[in-house]
């Protein structure tokens, strides 16, 4: 039972109070208050919308219904919608006749504002909006739609339901038109650099003044600010400066964790500006050059001191800071690759037991693991790649020196991401299983053609031996761990590949706890019709055995092992590959190539 109102008190205006919360949370994101704009809630307005929340108009005036009841959240994100139609510039002031937009200029114009609030958070977003917007600026996408048509997920996308939320209106006073994407870049750029700050630690909230910065935090600023080839890189680094941390990791300067974006620092070893900015661009080609992927089966620590050497090199003739005493250089070393500079290390004992990276004697700075809780990493492959072939553009564009040519090299091979695995797979057919030849002779007449039916052609057919020859063999994991799904895309591939290159038939075997041999099978039949015989252990070195020593099966025929990697140690005397599931690894060293299936 409610409380009866006492003599003298209001009702409460609950549109105004949710109206109001709206307000002030949009007014309290820098970027949004900066844009001069003002509120019209009077009930004889006659612009405020029927059935949406907001229209605006080039005057800067955002028109309302004052009982219009929402959510606080919801007015929130209709006002940022509106204010950011000011800040983009879709709604200018100017003086004289306006011309009011069309349907396609309205639509193209809330999609990209919709689209920036994706990423630009302010109250909750319309449960009926599209979930994704299409690329392209305003101007792109109102010609696209006026040439294809209009969608019509796209056709109502703004805060004032069937009405046009935008309006332009003729200035009439007497200063000059006010731009508001002035005032709305200069806010925006000063908020995403306080969120920077924020993000490493040398602001405590937006608002709040800038912490002093210690020597690493400036070094890594001004990679940022002012050198492209690592600005990228250095923007999404983070900087660990905890001298616990460092102690108990034996980290002597620095070490860095490709897989976490982070680079540990002692705090408590001294260096000038222009040292550490040759630490932390070590620690940042380490990452970027993705020398702990690279390693392979080399010694790690050995690989990671062949790295040094050879970043050391270039960072001293690229002149970005200067090199600390002690670090890892040799003249005679320049120009060379990481591998060539570890296979003479390989050689040389006595000289390995001198050697120290920036982490310690005897201890590699390129780290496996995250020295802190494990976090949501983004795709960092992928952020490398694009922050180094960014950065290496700006670098050529702006002219800001000469790079060695070995870092412009690597980094243009990073530029061209791996071949999926059925390319590889396609590449490796090309090469090991042979196409069978066709043979023409007259003891098999060709059909004769019509226009000239009285001289007679060679046919054309595969001779027995040469079918025999062009052949390979499968071996099928088919324990209870495997996944069908992979035992479909593999063997599909398989069949496709093998029937564009005229091969007839593959001897298949397959394996759980005692091989199953089905014969030569047509390559057609393999990915359809194959029967999966056992869902017992895994064990493969029996399938392989029987395979090998088959008295029909060729000599020289390759073998590929699908499996998913939960398997016996593998023995194949012959050219072979592997076929795993995506993440997954063989518990022992493969000799023959092996196809991450995605």
């Amino acid at each position: 039972m409610s409380r009866p109102r006492g003599k003298g008190q209001k009702k409460r205006d609950l549109a105004a109070e949710a109206f109001a919360e709206g307000l002030r949370l949009v007014k309290a994101n820098p970027a949004l208050n900066a844009v001069e704009f003002g509120v019209c809630r009077y009930e004889e307005c006659k612009l405020a919308p029927r059935d949406g929340l907001v229209v605006v108009d080039s005057d800067g005036d955002l028109h309302v219904h004052p009982h219009r009841l929402a959510e606080p959240a919801a007015w929130a994100w209709a006002l940022a919608h509106a204010v950011l139609h000011l800040g983009f510039g879709h709604v200018p002031a100017a003086k004289g006749e306006r011309v009011q937009p069309d349907r396609f200029d309205l639509a193209a114009r809330c999609v990209v504002v919709n689209r920036f609030l994706l990423t630009f958070v302010i109250g909750a977003t319309p449960d009926d909006l599209p979930a994704a917007y299409p690329d392209g600026d305003e101007e792109q996408l109102a010609a696209r739609w006026r040439r294809d048509g209009l969608p019509e997920a796209y056709g109502r996308c703004g805060t004032a339901g069937d009405a046009p939320d935008q309006l332009l209106v003729r200035w009439t006073r007497w200063m000059n038109p006010p731009d508001h994407r002035i005032a709305f870049a200069a806010a925006l750029t000063r908020t995403v650099s306080a969120a920077m700050d924020m993000a490493g630690g040398r602001r405590d909230s937006l608002s709040g003044d800038l912490a002093p910065q210690r020597p690493w935090q400036k070094a890594l600023s001004w990679f940022i600010s002012s050198y492209p080839l690592l600005g990228g890189i250095a923007a999404g680094i983070k900087l660990v400066a905890d001298a616990e941390l460092a102690r108990a990791h034996d980290i002597s300067v620095a070490a860095v964790n490709a897989e976490a974006g982070e680079i540990y620092v002692n705090p408590l070893r001294t260096f000038d500006d222009e040292e550490w900015r040759f630490i932390l661009a070590h620690e940042m080609l380490h990452a970027a050059l993705r020398h702990g992927d690279r390693c392979g089966t080399r010694d790690p620590y050995l690989f990671n001191v062949a790295c040094d050497y050879v970043i050391n090199d270039w960072l001293r003739e690229m002149q970005v800071g200067s090199m600390p005493e002690g670090l890892l250089y040799d003249p005679a070393l320049t120009g060379l690759s990481a591998e060539e500079v570890y296979d003479r290390l390989a050689g040389d004992l006595r000289r390995m037991r001198r050697l120290a990276t920036l982490r310690g004697k005897g201890l590699g700075d390129v780290l496996g693991t995250p020295l802190g809780p494990p976090g949501d990493y983004v795709d960092l492959d992928g952020f490398y790649r694009r922050g180094l072939a960014q950065g290496l553009d700006l670098h050529q564009r702006q002219e800001r020196g000469y790079l060695p040519g070995g870092l412009v090299e690597e980094i243009r091979a990073l530029s061209h991401p791996p071949l999926p695995w059925d390319a590889q797979l396609a590449r490796w057919f090309d090469e090991f299983v042979p196409s069978p030849q066709p043979v023409r002779s007259y003891a098999r007449p060709s059909r004769r053609q019509s226009s000239t039916p009285d001289i007679p052609r060679a046919g054309r057919y595969f001779p027995p031996e040469e079918i025999a020859r062009c052949t390979f063999g499968v071996v099928l994991d088919t324990s209870g761990s495997m996944d069908r799904t992979l035992l479909g895309k593999a063997l599909g591939a398989i069949a496709s590949y093998a029937e564009a290159r005229d091969v007839p038939a593959a001897r298949v075997v397959f394996c759980d706890a005692a091989p199953h041999d089905a014969g030569f099978l047509p390559v057609t039949e393999i990915a359809g019709r194959v029967r999966v015989h056992g869902r017992g252990g895994t064990v493969l070195q029996p399938g392989i055995d029987l395979l090998l020593r088959a008295d029909d099966f060729p000599p020289a025929a390759p073998v590929l092992v699908i499996t998913d990697g939960w398997c016996d140690v593998l023995r194949v005397r012959r050219e072979h590959a592997y076929l795993i599931p995506q993440g997954a690894r063989l518990p022992f060293t493969a000799r023959g190539p092996v196809f991450p299936v995605r």
